[in-house]
């Protein structure tokens, strides 16, 4: 069983910057795709941004040029570096990651608020 924790979510201003953290379990080189959710109140859970296991990256169009998304497999962490936020990206954010012929794994999410 796999598990993977968010951290370094909380209250910022418009603006402001944050680093969300996602600690996995195992090595976060056995997954093929490793990535971060979000969730606003009654709307679906929408994609942020991925990373292959070939490093090959995909970020919606609302956060290009904003956000980052990257991996550190010495400490199994996977990270998503959140520049200029804005209102409309609060939300629950969640960490995301496949590993071959494994179902998808989830973590429990950690709250972004944007507000001044």
């Amino acid at each position: 069983q796999v598990q993977l924790v968010e951290s370094g979510g909380g209250l910022v201003q418009p603006g402001g910057s944050l680093r969300l953290s996602c600690a996995a379990s195992k090595s976060i080189s056995s997954f093929t795709i490793l990535g971060w959710y979000r969730q606003a109140p009654g709307k679906q859970r929408d994609l942020v941004a991925v990373i292959t296991h070939t490093g090959s990256t995909t970020y919606a169009d609302s956060v290009k040029g904003r956000f980052t998304i990257s991996r550190d497999s010495d400490k199994n962490t996977l990270y998503l570096q959140m520049n200029n936020l804005k209102p409309e990206d609060t939300a629950v954010y969640y960490c995301y990651g496949e590993r071959v012929r494994e179902v998808a794994y989830w973590g429990p999410g950690t709250q972004v608020t944007v507000s001044s």
